[in-house]
């Protein structure tokens, strides 16, 4: 029996660099075993990866959500400064 496939890109950004991979994964794959597949962490040494922080057409899911062809994997990274707090600071004038 031959296992079926799917085409799937796994994205993630940090300042100043961008990477987006296509990956051929098993039908049933997950966001997790995308992200492996992917090859992409080793891109980004200095980003913690956090398996909870991962998207799929900007809708955050959890690491085990089935994927289906087509789908987008996003990799978050953490934030540096609170939305709320970023607010403030800029009505502030700072």
């Amino acid at each position: 029996m031959v296992e079926r496939t799917i085409k799937v890109e796994v994205v993630c950004a940090a300042p100043g660099k961008q990477v987006c991979r296509e990956v051929v994964v098993a039908e049933g794959c997950t966001a997790r075993q995308a992200v492996a597949a992917s090859g992409i962490l080793p891109l980004f040494p200095a980003m913690t990866f956090d398996a909870m922080r991962l998207g799929i057409h900007s809708r955050r899911v959890v690491p085990e959500q089935c994927l289906a062809e087509g789908d987008r994997v996003e990799i978050y990274r953490p934030l540096v400064l609170d939305p709320m707090a970023a607010r403030r600071r800029r009505a502030d004038g700072k």
